[in-house]
């Protein structure tokens, strides 16, 4: 198989009349010239606010809820998948969503994935067996029939336009007998300490992608282990940080990033796009976050003369999802349903929770004031 070098790696002429790139082994050699190594301090400086402001957060363990879900909802949106993040967390209630049960299950997967690669963390490092299991979670009862779960790529996939063949695709991933050593040296690459940790999840999520492991999923499995990356390596508590708002902000910018690197081997301007990804979307969680507690304070304050308990619960689970029923609000905060309706009612009469919709049984309420801060769209740029 003849091979010819091309930016970051080299291009293989394959039986069926068309080339398709293999990426050279991490690490490249990276300029650090001044703009970039502001960028990386920059980033380092606004992820670490992050994760000391995060740590010291009463209501962290339901506030990264949401932000779970809009990880998934914004990742899923960058491959076609349009459910919206109020959608996802007012069908985890209860309510009916004008939305395809496809399309909320594949987001929904996300999460399930991400939760499950967290969790296995405590007792396997991230690699290429927990990719695998993250895939498997992530591509569960998908639509299509044709994702293999769990297991690499058999046969040779490509990107571009929708109808494209080989011939014409915009990005052909490396040959399957390229495959299996692509993957060891990504592996190998990944359990390396000698860069700093953002440049190196920086260049591991490009590598992930250029490789392009799986049949399918591989765009939400690469974003995905960004998120583990920083978990393993103790740089966020939690997965707060939401990279794919960035990148889906920014998504032209994002796509052309990834290409310059694989044509032009331009990985400084791939690294400073990413570390000005972290920078701000660091920002923007750290707002968000602020704005959220800022309002459950105010609440907090209108009930001031309330004696009941349960409004004050009920208050803290707005963290956690904005919409509500009254049989999840007793479930959750294991009191009796008549002691949840009065503290559904209550918070109700105050202006904090509304109706969504008219239903007579099984009614969704939800804190829109909670849920607009959620979902407003980050001040960004790439």
């Amino acid at each position: 198989m003849k091979s010819r070098p091309h930016g970051a790696g080299r291009l293989v002429s394959c039986p069926g009349g068309y080339e398709a790139f293999v990426p050279a082994p991490l690490p490249p050699k990276i300029d650090l010239s001044p703009n970039l190594l502001r960028s990386l301090s920059d980033a380092d400086r606004l992820i670490g606010r992050l994760a000391g402001e995060a740590a010291q957060l009463p209501n962290l363990h339901l506030l990264m809820r949401p932000f779970v879900a809009n990880e998934a909802a914004l990742s899923s949106r960058i491959e076609g998948t349009e459910a919206t993040l109020g959608e996802l967390l007012a069908a985890d209630a209860g309510a009916a969503v004008q939305r395809s049960p496809e399309d909320l299950h594949e987001v929904g997967n996300y999460v399930v994935a991400l939760e499950h690669g967290i969790t296995r963390l405590d007792a396997l490092p991230l690699s290429l067996r927990l990719v695998r299991e993250v895939h498997e979670r992530l591509m569960q009862g998908v639509r299509g029939g044709h994702a293999t779960p769990g297991e690499f790529r058999r046969s040779q996939n490509w990107i571009g336009p929708p109808g494209c063949t080989l011939a014409d695709a915009t990005y052909v991933p490396p040959p399957v007998d390229e495959l299996t050593n692509c993957l060891r040296a990504w592996e190998g690459f990944l359990h390396d300490r000698t860069l700093p940790a953002l440049v190196q999840v920086a260049l591991l999520h490009y590598q992930f992608e250029a490789i392009h492991p799986f049949v399918d999923g591989n765009g939400r499995v690469g974003r995905l282990l960004s998120t583990l990356f920083l978990i393993e390596r103790r740089i966020l508590p939690t997965p707060l940080l939401y990279l794919s708002a960035f990148f889906e902000a920014t998504r032209s910018g994002y796509y052309d990033r990834l290409a310059a690197v694989t044509n032009e081997a331009a990985w400084t301007d791939w690294l400073t796009y990413f570390l000005n990804g972290v920078a701000r979307m660091s920002e923007d969680v750290l707002a968000r976050v602020g704005r959220i507690n800022d309002t459950l304070a105010m609440w907090r304050q209108v009930l001031a003369g309330v004696q009941a308990k349960a409004p004050f619960g009920l208050l803290e689970l707005l963290a956690e999802n904005p919409f509500w029923t009254i049989n999840k609000v007793a479930e959750r905060l294991g009191v009796a349903y008549t002691t949840a309706q009065r503290a559904v009612g209550k918070l109700e009469s105050v202006g904090v929770l509304q109706q969504v919709g008219d239903a007579k049984r099984g009614r969704v309420y939800c804190a829109k004031p909670i849920l607009a801060i959620l979902e407003e769209p980050p001040r960004i740029t790439a």
